[in-house]
């Protein structure tokens, strides 16, 4: 199984920036897609941006050409680079990732880490 764990939320002034952090442990054969997610109004938890373990990369329309998305596949680790920072990114991010946990099975799990806030107010 996987654990996540996320840092790098805080408050921060509009037009910040801020670096969220989420670091995968746990027994596993492999990582697979990782992300972050949001929360929308009367949603659960919609995408703001993937990254595949190749590197390939898909965001959210509202975070093109402000957020980043990256990883390092040694350190088992995902970041999300945020810049440009408005209050309607106020929302707690969750990390995901998606995992093979068993060498005799393809199953596919889904993970998920316990949240990182994120304010950006003046």
């Amino acid at each position: 199984q996987v654990q996540l764990v996320e840092s790098g939320g805080g408050l921060v002034q509009p037009g910040g920036s801020l670096r969220l952090s989420c670091v995968a442990s746990g027994r596993f054969v492999s990582l697979n897609a990782m992300g972050w997610y949001r929360p929308a109004p009367g949603k659960q938890r919609d995408l703001v941006a993937t990254i595949t373990s190749g590197g390939g990369t898909n965001y959210a329309d509202s975070v093109k050409g402000r957020f980043t998305i990256s990883r390092d596949n040694a350190k088992n680790t995902v970041y999300l680079q945020m810049n440009s920072l408005k209050p309607e990114d106020t929302a707690v991010y969750y990390c995901n990732s998606k995992a093979n946990i068993r060498v005799w099975s393809s199953t596919e799990y889904d993970y998920w880490g316990q949240g990182t806030q994120v304010i950006v107010s003046s």
